[in-house]
């Protein structure tokens, strides 16, 4: 996403968009695509526990400890995974984005 908004991070820094300002907008995007994904996967899991009830013993399908520490831990990576092409974001030279294509 970042590759291909190279000309827009370069732009909005020209007009004097601030680094973080960068950084937070890079992330704030990928926050949204991860809670999306991660609201899906619930769903998801939660239609397929009545096929898994059968192979499951000693805990319950619907096991809630499970669910929310499996999406904290998948959303903490997924935002370490935006961290890095945000930073790459903020050192974007205006002029550079400005001439890139």
């Amino acid at each position: 996403m970042v590759g291909q908004r190279t000309r827009e991070i370069g732009v909005r820094m020209a007009l004097g968009a601030q680094k973080l300002n960068v950084l937070g907008m890079v992330l704030k995007d990928g926050a949204r695509m991860t809670l999306v994904g991660i609201s899906l996967g619930i769903i998801a899991a939660l239609g397929l526990t009545r096929l898994m009830r059968s192979m499951l013993y000693g805990i319950r399908p619907t096991d809630p400890l499970t669910f929310v520490s499996v999406a904290a831990l998948l959303g903490a990576i997924a935002m370490f995974a935006c961290y890095v092409p945000a930073r790459r974001a903020m050192k974007v030279d205006p002029m550079e984005a400005l001439r890139h294509q």
